[in-house]
């Protein structure tokens, strides 16, 4: 049921992102809302728009007696992290390695276990502590969600041709 609410919760947020940042139809009347969400149970949307609030993925404002509603910024960093797979998995590999390395200070200790999980979620294998490699480019999506979270401040990507002793890593990721 859970996961049922989080694709409620990313279909919502993907809507509002598309149609702007204030929307345009009235909120108290959501059945436009609904249909674009494909046909929702009126209460459990209702009842995940609370939850968004709640989350502070969403604001609601009232004007001239109508409520509308909008991404916060931290709504818009969750959309753009649902669309940044931070690499794309080409036909063929280009031979290079992409090794993004990372000094988060301790005091961030938050921003460097969300980092870990989010390269870890989008196929990068750990080399060290603070190294992580994958044979696949990263997208623009995924380097604006890196820039737009502040992560960027405290990364360096590297695009490498070689590594000595690549064959385990080839096997991994089941390149030529």
């Amino acid at each position: 049921m859970k996961q049922k609410g989080a694709t409620l919760v990313q279909k919502v947020l993907k809507i509002l992102q598309e149609i702007g940042e204030m929307a345009p139809a009235p909120f108290e009347t959501p059945y436009a809302y609904i249909r674009r969400a494909g046909n929702l149970d009126r209460a459990r949307y209702w009842r995940t728009v609370e939850h968004m609030k709640k989350r502070g993925l969403i604001r609601v404002a009232s004007k001239a007696g109508k409520k509308f509603i909008s991404l916060t910024s931290k709504g818009q960093l969750t959309v753009l992290l649902d669309k940044a797979k931070l690499f794309q998995q080409p036909k063929t590999w280009d031979g290079k390695w992409r090794v993004l390395i990372f000094d988060i200070p301790e005091q961030a200790r938050q921003k460097r276990e969300h980092l870990r999980r989010l390269l870890k979620k989008n196929g990068f294998s750990k080399l060290q502590a603070s190294v992580f490699i994958s044979p696949y480019p990263i997208n623009r999506e995924g380097v604006e969600y890196l820039k737009r979270s502040g992560l960027s401040n405290y990364i360096r990507i590297l695009r490498v041709d070689e590594i000595d002793d690549d064959a385990q890593l080839k096997r991994k990721y089941r390149l030529k």
